[in-house]
C-alpha cells in the first residue's frame, strides 16, 4: 500500500505515521508514505496558498490551483490516477467496511484541508471520496488522514505480526470486541473469568461471542440491529432478555434468581427498559 498525503503540515503526518506498528510496516516495506507540501506549489512563490472567500464570510479558503498542481505532479509520478480521499465533516462516515475496501487499493491520495475549507472546483476536479471520521470539526485533515491510514494499514498483509489481530477485533464481524485479560489471574480482587482459564476453546469462543453481543447491545445497539445472528446468538440474547425480566420480577417479589442462562457474564448484564424494548423487537424477526 502506497500512501500520498497532500498537506500543509508534512511533518505532522510523518511524525505520526513513522512510529509503532505503522512505522515498522513502513520500514519493512509493507507500506510507503510520501507527503507533499502544498505550499511548494504556491502561485506567489512565498508559500501562500489561501485567499478570501467569494461572497464574504470569516476565514480563508485554500486555493484550487496549488492543490491541483500538487495532485498532477503526483499522478505523473505514480503513472495513474489513484483514488483521492478528501477529509471533511460533510463526507461519508469512515467505518471498518470502508477500511477493508480501501485496503484493496494499491495507491491512495489523501487531501488534507485547512482554514475554512477548499475551493469547491478542485474538489470536483480531483476528489473521488469525501470522508468524515465523525460529526465534529477539527482544525485540519491531518489527524483524520492518520486515523484512516492506521485503520486501513491493519488490513494490509504483513503489517500485523499476528494476522488474526486484524480479523477478530471490534467491528470486523459487525460487533464490538469482547473484553481482554492478561496476567495475573487476580488483580486487586478482580478475577479473570474462569472460562478463559479452562482451556476449552469452544467454550472460550462462545463466551467471547456472547460478550461481543452484550457489549454491542450496551454501547452500540444500532450495530447489533445490522449484525448476522445465528441460532446460538439469538438463544443467548433471549436468555439475556428472560434473565433480566426474571431478575426484575425476583427483585419485586423479594425472591432470588438463579439459572438465567447468563452466568459468567459479570456485572452490568441487567438491561435497561430501552435495551429490553430493543431486544424484544430484534428477536421478534
Amino acid at each position: 500500500m502506497n500512501y500520498y498525503v497532500l498537506t500543509l503540515f508534512p511533518e505532522m503526518i510523518e511524525n505520526g505515521m513513522n512510529t509503532s506498528i505503522i512505522g515498522r510496516a513502513i520500514a519493512g516495506g509493507y507500506l510507503s508514505l510520501q507527503t507533499v507540501n502544498i505550499r511548494d506549489y504556491s502561485l506567489t512563490g512565498n508559500g501562500r496558498i489561501d485567499d478570501y472567500p467569494y461572497g464574504g464570510g470569516a476565514g480563508m479558503v485554500m486555493q484550487a490551483e496549488p492543490i491541483c498542481r500538487a495532485y498532477e505532479d503526483l499522478v505523473q509520478q505514480i503513472g495513474k490516477k489513484p483514488r483521492v480521499v478528501y477529509l471533511t465533516p460533510q463526507g461519508r462516515v469512515f467505518d471498518q467496511h470502508m477500511a477493508e475496501e480501501l485496503a484493496r487499493e494499491e495507491d491512495l491520495i489523501f487531501l488534507c484541508g485547512h482554514y475554512e475549507g477548499v475551493d469547491e472546483r478542485v474538489l470536483e476536479e480531483i476528489v473521488t471520496d469525501h470522508v468524515s471520521i465523525g460529526d465534529y470539526v477539527l482544525t485540519g485533515g491531518e489527524l483524520p488522514a492518520m486515523v484512516m491510514m492506521d485503520a486501513i494499514s491493519r488490513m494490509v498483509p504483513g503489517v500485523l505480526s499476528n494476522q488474526e489481530s486484524g480479523q477478530y477485533e471490534s467491528f470486523q464481524d459487525g460487533l464490538l470486541e469482547y473484553p481482554q485479560y492478561s496476567r495475573p489471574e487476580e488483580w486487586r480482587g478482580k478475577q479473570v473469568p474462569p472460562v478463559l482459564l479452562s482451556g476449552h476453546h469452544g467454550n472460550v469462543d462462545r463466551w467471547r461471542r456472547d460478550q461481543s453481543l452484550l457489549r454491542t447491545l450496551k454501547n452500540r445497539p444500532e450495530l447489533l440491529a445490522g449484525a448476522e445472528l445465528d441460532k446460538k446468538d439469538r438463544k443467548f440474547l433471549q436468555a439475556l432478555l428472560d434473565g433480566s425480566s426474571a431478575r426484575q420480577d425476583a427483585s419485586e417479589s423479594g425472591a432470588g434468581c438463579e439459572g438465567s442462562g447468563t452466568a459468567g457474564l459479570g456485572d452490568g448484564t441487567g438491561l435497561t427498559p430501552e435495551e429490553k424494548k430493543f431486544l424484544t423487537k430484534l428477536l421478534a424477526f
